[in-house]
């Protein structure tokens, strides 16, 4: 995991937000994803500064797509909302899972 992804982690393990279980470096079809929950079919990734790169971030647009296909919807943050803003990101997590109960 990377500082950013270990720093989430922390917060959402053991079920801290809104009580939904999510798992970390979780495998759906041919992908790893930071972080998943099944229980809201939601994918979380962290974006380092070299998503910025039109190639990767190209990759990324298509790999989400395909992610889309299967039903899961995706929140993406920068490594930088997480150092910086790390209660934003939770908050916009927390919204997103009060969506869908």
């Amino acid at each position: 995991m990377t500082m950013a992804e270990k720093i989430l982690w922390e917060q959402l393990n053991k079920n801290q937000v809104k009580g939904y279980r999510f798992r970390a470096q979780h495998p759906i079809g041919k992908f790893i994803v930071d972080f998943y929950c099944h229980e809201a079919t939601l994918v979380i990734e962290l974006d380092g500064k070299i998503h910025e790169n039109k190639i990767v971030s190209e990759r990324d647009d298509g790999r989400e797509e395909e992610i889309k296909k299967l039903g899961i919807r995706m929140l993406r943050f920068t490594n930088d909302d997480v150092f910086k803003n790390i209660h934003g990101v939770l908050f916009e997590i927390s919204a997103f899972l009060n969506s869908v109960t």
